[in-house]
């Protein structure tokens, strides 16, 4: 039985700069395998906080959030997911931005720690993809994908003072 692919979508929290940060690939292609109303998947996501940020520095500021993704219902089925990012206010999701009333700081969301696969939605950017066996009980921590942000250094245009903000929508589809 083919059923249609469930999309669901949740805005997450702020990402926010005082001058710190807060935050709040592709599935395998598969037979639709989460019926709609046998099962169901969430996602929630943990803050990025950047360390207060030195416009003169040289050097780049990281961190890292978390984005946890859990799927319940009748046990022993496998469901194909894909978390993707929105550009959140900057104008592509290769070029984010937080903003500052006129004021703008570049920042980025990664896939791993090597800073360069961006975070995206699979069109400019990458998605994150897996799979996990349905849990009936609600007992399994599910998967948990941590995500790297950085604030490149020497942004010497930006003025002191905050807090500089975005948000960036995160998107669960599953099948």
């Amino acid at each position: 039985m083919n059923a249609k692919p469930f999309r669901r979508s949740r805005r997450p929290s702020l990402l926010r700069l005082l001058p710190w940060l807060m935050l709040t690939g592709a599935a395998p292609s598969a037979h639709a395998l989460c019926i709609q109303g046998l099962c169901s998947c969430t996602v929630t996501t943990t803050s990025v906080l950047f360390a207060n940020y030195n416009p003169l520095a040289y050097g780049n500021t990281d961190s890292t959030g978390t984005v946890t993704v859990k799927c319940g219902g009748v046990a022993g089925l496998l469901v194909p997911f894909t978390v993707a990012f929105d550009k959140g206010g900057g104008p592509s999701i290769s070029s984010r931005r937080l903003a500052f009333g006129a004021n703008a700081l570049n920042y980025n969301l990664y896939i791993d720690n090597t800073y360069t696969t961006v975070w995206g939605d699979g069109t400019t950017g990458t998605m994150v993809g897996g799979s996990l066996l349905l849990d009936a009980l609600g007992l399994s921590p599910g998967l948990v994908y941590t995500v790297y942000a950085r604030i490149p250094g020497r942004q010497t245009t930006v003025p002191p003072g905050g807090p500089y903000i975005d948000a960036v929508s995160v998107t669960l589809t599953y099948q």
